[in-house]
């Protein structure tokens, strides 16, 4: 039989197959499809220190490959969340939980992160470092490596779990940002998250999204995360002591495997849950065929094996 079981920092997985952040919202909504407990986890939906209603509508379009969404991080503040959303994930899903954490200031992230820090369900941080700093005119948190050992050191000081500091594509060299976060205490990293892309409607000539830009995710961003994992891996992942989840585009047993096999210990999936629900279940049920397909008992050996 196939071991499909991994280890991010310590926690152990049944699988590496985990639904991203924003796309799963917090699990019960899938919960009616299937059970949630297949999953080796979760990441939730990006939790800032106050309720916020997201950007005006309309903030999803289509695009040929993927689509384009400004969501704008619509969450019901970490105190809601944790008062009562963690009870409600309690009664879906046993397993271990990542909590995927946004912020407008440092001050924010270690409030936040130390808050989340007493609850037992979650074994992971992801730390979303592409939101804008507030306090230096809006600058993507993630879009220099500075900024970023920031966030890592301001969370790592106040967090008993591991952090995973979520890295953008955005950037000139992402590679880069990881060794910053990584030197500052960072646990692991999690890439990528969206890329900067936008759409315009022939008809009215304007912006198909209210907010003009958007975050481009699915199949057409496969190719480039695969490439981020690759780097970030040669950078600071070779050792084995720093996990990479890798994300962007995953939507089959395949993709997962040939993201692995680039350095991702484990895998996020994230549009494909909005095109078919039942899609993370589908990948997990494959993983043993291309496993055997590949040659490996453990799908562990597969983490960097591009790379040997």
């Amino acid at each position: 039989m196939v071991d499909l079981s991994v280890r991010l920092a310590g926690v152990e997985l049944k699988n590496p197959i985990i639904p991203a952040s924003g796309t799963f919202g917090f699990g019960q909504e899938y919960a009616q499809w299937y059970d949630l407990n297949i999953l080796g986890s979760f990441s939730w939906k990006g939790t800032t220190k106050e309720a916020r209603i997201g950007n005006p509508q309309p903030r999803i379009a289509e695009t040929a490959a993927g689509m384009l969404n400004a969501v704008g991080l619509q969450n019901p503040g970490i105190d809601e969340v944790i008062a009562q959303e963690v009870p409600s994930i309690r009664e879906v899903f046993q397993g271990p939980v990542i909590a995927n954490v946004g912020g407008f200031s440092l001050e924010e992230y270690a409030e936040n992160c130390e808050k989340l820090s007493a609850v037992e369900q979650v074994k992971i941080l992801e730390v979303n470092i592409s939101c804008p700093n507030v306090h230096q005119g809006g600058k993507n948190f993630g879009s220099d490596p500075e900024s970023a050992a920031a966030v890592t050191r301001a969370v790592k000081a106040v967090s008993r779990q591991p952090v995973f500091m979520k890295l953008s594509p955005n950037v000139t060299d992402i590679a880069e940002i990881a060794r910053a976060c990584v030197d500052a205490g960072a646990d692991g990293v999690c890439l990528i998250n969206t890329l900067l892309g936008m759409r315009i409607d022939l008809k009215t000539k304007k912006p198909l999204l209210a907010n003009r830009t958007g975050g481009l995710s699915g199949p057409a961003i496969f190719p480039v995360a695969v490439r981020m994992v690759w780097d970030v891996y040669e950078a600071v992942g070779k050792e084995g002591n720093i996990p990479i989840i890798g994300c962007g585009g995953v939507s089959s047993a395949r993709d997962a495997a040939e993201m692995m096999l680039a350095g991702a210990s484990a895998v996020e999936v994230g549009a494909a849950n909005l095109r078919d629900p039942m899609a993370c279940r589908n990948i997990i049920e494959d993983l043993p065929g291309v496993c055997q397909e590949l040659g490996v008992e453990k799908l562990s050996e597969l983490t960097g094996g591009a790379h040997r």
